[in-house]
């Protein structure tokens, strides 16, 4: 597990901070339910490991990254944490409307100090400028996510979405109402995972 840190040559540092991020985490879920009783005892491979493989579509030159529904900060914390030794210049916006996770999210920037903001809001009600990258893992289907993604796209903002095992359904779903580029990839954690990277999204004049 450790390996995949590794290959993306982080430091002693990023891992402790990302373990840090682990443990507050777990903290925090014996109260709010961040995640899944299920998934804590395997939190670093199916949370941190699994959110931290997005780094590598990751660019110099992207500047700016939103993130929907962040929840506990997967993967949008992971990347903050990775990102201010990778990629410095490059600033996470976490949108999460449920307030006691979004509480959470800001402790967990005020204590590690990322160059991320948290906004607690709804995204339909949110005016940002156009994203250079735009994350979400286990928020909505496919679909829903390009009517959110939409606003803050230009045709070259890229969509990183982590699936599951019914990726492909998911995309035909999406395909009656939008039109775009995509390619999908193999989760370096999960078998049936993949990971969705999407462009240039238009919708359909009958979608």
């Amino acid at each position: 597990m450790e390996n995949l840190l590794e290959k993306y040559n982080v430091s002693r540092e990023t891992t402790e901070n990302l373990v840090t991020f682990q443990n507050m985490v777990l903290e925090w879920n014996e109260k709010f339910n961040l995640i899944s009783k299920s998934s804590v005892e395997d939190i670093w491979e199916r949370h941190v490991l699994d959110s931290a493989q997005l780094i590598q579509y990751i660019k110099n030159e992207d500047k700016t990254l939103y993130d929907f529904g962040s929840g506990a900060g997967f993967p949008a914390v992971v990347l903050a944490i990775i990102s201010r030794e990778l990629y410095p210049n490059l600033k996470i916006t976490l949108i999460e409307s449920i307030g006691k996770k979004a509480t959470f999210l800001s402790e967990v920037n005020k204590k590690l100090k990322l160059n991320m903001v948290v906004l607690p809001e709804r995204i339909e009600k949110l005016t940002l400028p156009k994203a250079d990258i735009i994350t979400s893992r286990a928020m909505a289907s496919l679909e829903k996510l390009l009517q959110y993604a939409k606003p803050f796209c230009n045709k070259e903002t890229k969509l990183l979405f982590l699936k599951g095992e019914k990726w492909q359904e998911e995309i035909k779903t999406a395909e009656q109402k939008w039109t775009f580029e995509h390619q999908s990839f193999s989760s370096e954690t999960s078998e049936k995972g993949r990971v969705l990277l999407i462009k240039n999204i238009r919708r359909n004049i009958n979608g």
